[in-house]
């Protein structure tokens, strides 16, 4: 399989553009730091995890409750995500390969990010690369429901059949399956698909210019 068979790519942001895994246990435990709440560690895998992948509400829902995801996410909402951005690190090659993949294909992004993901692409300099960026405020359901790769699709101008999406995380792999993009994986997290493990094995994929 090649990219070539493809009209158009939809990434996800943490874990396919980023290792972003500090950045969010930062802003997570500066919210629950600022409740008096227990703070995540990296060696409680299930909350980093969770931390990594979900939206902010479900995250707030699982850490703290119903009843503290409203003023948890007022506090969250107030806080200048800058200071996080140090944490975040670009893959290596990834700055480099979404430019010339910017060229030919068109590019979306599908993250359950919301707010800070405009100031981290505009931070990198890549804001330019996608023609549309969808993120978990802009559908009633965040992945692992397909609504953000559907609005993706509606908005690049193709059927869910002919878009590829890249992501790292199970919720990633079953957005795809059940909005009918064909899904690769990035990293080594997911073993049951088609994947790559770093953006130069990914410049395999690309076609002879």
């Amino acid at each position: 399989m090649t990219i070539g068979a493809f009209k158009g790519i939809i990434f996800d942001c943490d874990g396919v553009l980023f290792d972003s895994h500090p950045a969010n246990l930062a802003y997570y435990n500066t919210v629950l730091g600022k409740l008096g709440a227990p703070l995540v560690t990296p060696d409680n895998h299930q909350q980093a995890q969770l931390c990594h992948t979900a939206c902010s509400r479900d995250v707030f829902t699982c850490l703290l409750g119903e009843e503290w995801v409203d003023e948890a996410l007022t506090i969250a909402g107030s806080l200048d995500y800058r200071q996080f951005i140090d944490y975040l690190e670009p893959f290596e090659g990834m700055l480099e390969m979404l430019p010339q993949l910017a060229s030919r294909y068109p590019l979306a992004l599908a993250t359950n990010r919301t707010a800070s993901v405009s100031l981290l692409l505009e931070h990198f300099s890549i804001r330019n690369c996608f023609q549309c960026i969808v993120t978990s405020s802009d559908v009633e359901k965040p992945k692992p429901s397909p609504q953000m790769l559907h609005l993706a699709a509606r908005q690049l101008g193709f059927q869910e059949n002919h878009l590829l999406f890249v992501g790292d995380a199970v919720s990633d792999q079953q957005a795809a399956v059940s909005a009918g993009c064909r899904f690769v994986a990035f990293g080594t997290g997911l073993d049951d698909c088609s994947r790559f493990s770093n953006w130069s094995e990914f410049s395999c994929w690309l076609p002879a210019c």
